[in-house]
């Protein structure tokens, strides 16, 4: 069997090494030989690190060229005619040696004199190198660089578009009128919905459908959802003392107060604020700001809590502040500086403590009396005229720093009205004494307990109604066989009148019959004014 050298080549001594008796035929004798290392320079050639194949050839080499000196290669000084040509001289590998051997950087052609002497197979270093060597050097990959590091805009992906077919967009226009389908079906149905008429009508109905389940609802609070819940509350827990209904209005009034009061900054507490009232002949004001209206409440207020045995906030008043304007100068000059809002915390608990002592008098509130300077009133009008005038200052302090505020409940309002329709026939009386009243009809004054003039006050709006005011007397006895006019008016619109912040010509009121009659009327309820 002819060896890969041709005729006369003997093979070199080393690891799978064999001898080749030329071509004349005979036995091919092969001559098992000791693996032996491969050194640098030697006989052998230098080291690589190569396995013994099988077969006794040397590692991986090139097919039908074996290195010179290497395994089953010729030696490195015995060369003839067959010899491949530019073997190395120097016992390294050859070029096509070094194509596709494992370690090695290169796959195709020479060795360029970039690469190191360190890295190439045979090199000088080669022999100082372990037997996993450069040849199982592991390969580490460059890093790949991303669009996003080079700068270059991102490529446009266009999502392709979803084709549903009828009848399955047909079965989503239920989903959709209750808006349960993803965005890619949503726009798939409202796309079809623009070219078939049939489904167009079909959830057109679907969502006139979903309109009756889910009617729309304004976002704002109701207003009356507090006292429902007050309510709802009290009935399933009424409270060991109850407040009591003429002492209810006051406590609501002072709690919506409160909540303004909490709701505004320091420097809204200096804004100013014009307190209005009827003199009787004219309207007149003062100025103050929003911490001194709640010193006036809480100086007025001590009025009814000197009259159920609670501290005065004046301490020990002089005679001059036995009226309201009075006490209300007295505690503004008494102060070292300007109300703040310090003033709201007295207030406040004096608040409580008024609807705390109310809730116990039991009877005796009955027969107790407030004094107002030159009038009183009993304890459950009291109540009621501070309530009244609470509302009133509120609205004077929302006007000035431009914060909402509605009018009472209904049936709280109701109960003021009323209170004003009551105080009417003194308060003609007492324009009639001062000479402001026009002169009636009659020469003279109609005994206490006869019917005399009656004038028709009628209250429009939330708690509203109709009252029958006296002209004569304060004692005489109202009658409609003797009604001689007749006025309407919404209730808010007389709150304010009463309040002085409406003047009594400028009032918005429905008049018929006597005009002088009403004329009278709508002064005298001004007149109930103060400040």
């Amino acid at each position: 069997m002819a060896g890969p050298w041709g005729s006369g080549t003997r093979g070199a001594e080393g690891v799978g090494g064999r001898e080749d008796h030329g071509p004349a035929g005979g036995t091919d004798e092969v001559r098992p030989q000791k693996p032996a290392r491969r050194g640098a320079g030697g006989a052998n050639g230098p080291g690589d690190g190569c396995p013994v194949a099988a077969d006794g050839t040397g590692g991986p080499q090139s097919a039908g060229t074996p290195a010179a000196g290497g395994p089953g290669g010729p030696p490195a000084d015995h060369t003839d005619a067959h010899e491949a040509p530019g073997a190395p001289e120097d016992g390294g590998v050859s070029e096509s040696e070094s194509v596709g051997r494992p370690g090695s950087d290169r796959t195709d052609g020479p060795w360029t004199p970039d690469d190191s002497p360190a890295e190439r197979p045979g090199g000088p270093h080669t022999a100082d190198r372990g037997a996993a060597g450069d040849r199982n050097r592991a390969h580490i990959p460059l890093a790949r660089s991303s669009v996003e590091d080079t700068g270059l805009p991102l490529p446009d992906v266009e999502a392709a578009p979803v084709v549903i077919e009828h009848q399955v967009l047909k079965s989503l226009l239920g989903a959709w009128a209750l808006a349960a389908c993803s965005p890619e079906e949503t726009a798939a149905v409202e796309a079809h919905l623009g070219d078939c008429g049939p489904c167009a009508d079909e959830a057109r109905r679907l969502r006139e459908a979903v309109g009756l389940l889910h009617p729309a609802e304004s976002l704002d609070l109701d207003p009356a959802l507090r006292t429902r819940v007050l309510e709802s509350c009290l009935d399933r827990r009424p409270p060991r003392i109850p407040v009591p209904e003429w002492a209810a209005p006051y406590d609501a009034e002072a709690a919506r107060l409160d909540a303004l009061l909490q709701d505004i900054g320091d420097a809204e507490w200096h804004t100013p604020v014009r307190l209005r009232w009827f003199d009787g002949t004219a309207p007149t004001s003062r100025r103050t700001t929003v911490a001194g209206v709640i010193a006036h409440l809480l100086s007025v207020d001590g009025l009814v809590a000197r009259a159920l045995g609670l501290n005065d906030p004046l301490g020990n008043p002089a005679a001059q502040a036995a009226t309201p304007e009075g006490r209300t100068e007295a505690y503004w000059r008494g102060s070292y500086f300007p109300p703040t809002r310090g003033v709201r915390v007295p207030w406040r608990e004096q608040t409580h403590n008024l609807v705390r002592t109310a809730c116990v008098t039991g009877e005796a509130s009955e027969t107790l009396a407030v004094p107002y300077g030159g009038f009183g009133l009993p304890l459950h009008d009291a109540m009621l005229d501070r309530a009244f005038e609470c509302w009133v200052h509120a609205e004077d302090i929302a006007d000035a720093i431009d914060y909402p505020y509605g009018p009472p409940a209904p049936r709280h309002l109701n109960r003021m009205i009323d209170l004003g329709a009551r105080m009417l026939p003194a308060a003609l009386a007492a324009r009639r004494r001062a000479g402001h009243a026009a002169r009636g009809r009659t020469r003279h004054l109609v005994p206490a307990g006869e019917p005399g003039r009656t004038v028709r006050l009628e209250i429009e709006g939330a708690g509203g109604g109709e009252w029958l005011i006296a002209l004569d007397s304060p004692g005489a006895v109202a009658s409609a066989e003797h009604e001689v006019a007749h006025v309407a008016l919404d209730g808010v619109e007389f709150c304010r009148l009463a309040a002085g912040h409406v003047p009594p010509e400028e009032a918005a009121a429905g008049q018929v019959g006597d005009r002088e009659a009403i004329k009278d009327l709508l002064f005298a309820a001004a007149s109930l004014s103060r400040m």
